[in-house]
């Protein structure tokens, strides 16, 4: 499978990545690469491996609850695509 420029745009636009040319040529190598790589994956014959299905379920290990010192404000609100003042801009949600 190839990754094509219209598709590197749709999915840097969906990443809200910025891309210079000389990145995006690279990155559509790059991602061809890993996109070939996983169609070989799926060709790997299968029949013979048991499900993961029937393993044990454990209890996961969680971590004891530290208190950290908080995100500052401007620095969780850069990466958003809108902000209205000190908060994210979202899209209306109306319920019926």
């Amino acid at each position: 499978m190839t990754i094509d420029q219209t598709l590197l745009d749709k999915l840097a636009h969906l990443a809200r990545l910025e891309l210079s040319a000389a990145v995006e040529a690279t990155m559509c190598q790059d991602l061809s690469k890993i996109a070939t790589w996983i169609e070989k994956l799926t060709q790997v014959d299968t029949q013979e491996v048991t499900s993961a299905a029937n393993l044990p379920v454990t209890q996961p290990i969680m971590r004891e609850d530290m208190p950290q010192t908080p995100l500052p404000h401007a620095s969780g609100l850069s990466n958003a695509p809108r902000t209205d003042s000190h908060y994210f801009r979202v899209p209306k949600v109306q319920d019926r």
